[in-house]
């Protein structure tokens, strides 16, 4: 079983995370950042893009978005916008895949999708890249 800390109440898969994989892979100081992420839920932040505004997350009233009488709320879909803008990510989808599996299988899902057809190492959404081989992929813009 994979750890649910790896998918966040918004979405996104931490797993595939810049912040993560620096912490993980140990490539703070070589990618010029002084802290990573463990992921959202360990950390106890939430969703770090959406816990601010969101009381029902803060108070740990759900444990996704889709959970929410609100889904999608403007908050989420501002972040879901961005992520489809940059990275061709859509959160919300993400999140109603989430509801329709369940979080374990979407995690496995997840893992393999964003394991490189290279060198089978990770691969970041936010730098389009394998932090393993070095290879330029973003799964998202096959």
């Amino acid at each position: 079983m994979l750890n649910n800390n790896l998918a966040a109440p918004c979405g996104i898969y931490c797993g595939a995370c810049r912040h993560y994989l620096v912490l993980k892979k140990d490539l703070l100081e070589q990618r010029g950042f002084k802290t990573g992420c463990k992921g959202c839920r360990i950390r106890n932040k939430n969703c770090v893009f959406i816990r601010r505004d969101c009381p029902a997350l803060k108070k740990k009233e759900l444990e996704f978005c889709y959970e929410c009488d609100k889904f999608p709320c403007q908050n989420l879909k501002t972040i879901d916008k961005r992520y489809r803008e940059r990275y061709s990510l859509n959160l919300i989808e993400s999140l109603k895949r989430i509801k329709e599996i369940g979080a374990e299988k979407w995690l496995l899902e997840q893992k393999k999708f964003y394991t490189c057809p290279k060198c089978e190492g990770e691969i970041c959404v936010h730098d389009e890249e394998c932090y393993d081989c070095g290879n330029k992929i973003n799964p998202n813009k096959k």
